[in-house]
């Protein structure tokens, strides 16, 4: 501020010297001149504080902006990555797996959040769907046998709590016939109580197949 006053009042003493010497010139008589030194001095003062110019204002510096760290972006893809990894093996799990627990859970869910019968028992039959699928990674798995029995009563349960909700239709005849080709090639890996369970599982399978 205090300069800004001072370069005011060092041009204004300028302006009013230049404009006594022009008046000096004025009222010299006719054919008559300054003196060279007088225009030197008048020349000088001319181009170092040119008359009626106020000075360009100050512009604030532009601060850069902050750029995302790479280490930042490379975390947060990875943290993505690792997200869909693990829900990508976490929808692959079967029974005996830490992650299995999850994966029912989240099935679980989906299912008592449904508020019309109807889509919640379409969600019942794709939860026994799953149930097949996985009866069958268990019976080609070594250590999958004690989990078999309790993966084919879940799989009875949610086929029959799916088509108490469900009218008759083409989608359960398609169900029904996708479910008995699956579970009528396990049937020989089955043996004892899991054979009698999966038959009886299938003769209902049946009694959806035929028309009434």
């Amino acid at each position: 501020m205090r300069r800004s006053r001072r370069s005011r009042r060092s041009r204004r003493r300028a302006q009013e010297d230049v404009l006594a010497r022009l008046a000096e010139l004025r009222d010299a008589p006719p054919g008559t001149g300054p003196d060279p030194a007088f225009r030197a001095r008048l020349r000088e003062r001319l181009l170092a504080e040119p008359v009626g110019r106020e000075p360009e204002p100050r512009r604030s510096p532009v601060r850069p902006v902050p750029r995302t760290s790479w280490l930042t972006q490379l975390a947060t893809v990875g943290l993505a990555a690792a997200m869909m990894l693990a829900a990508f093996v976490t929808y692959r799990s079967v029974p005996g797996e830490p992650l299995y627990p999850l994966k029912r859970a989240a099935e679980d869910t989906l299912v008592r959040l449904s508020p019309d019968p109807v889509e919640r028992g379409e969600r019942e039959l794709v939860s026994a769907k799953t149930r097949a699928q996985e009866l069958d990674a268990l019976l080609r798995s070594p250590d999958g046998g004690p989990h078999v029995g309790a993966t084919l009563k879940d799989m009875d349960r949610s086929t029959r709590s799916g088509i108490s909700r469900l009218p008759r239709s083409t989608k359960i005849k398609k169900f029904a016939e996708d479910q008995r080709n699956l579970v009528e090639g396990m049937l020989p890996q089955l043996d004892g109580p899991e054979q009698v369970q999966a038959s009886g599982y299938l003769d209902y399978i049946d009694g959806l197949v035929a028309p009434r």
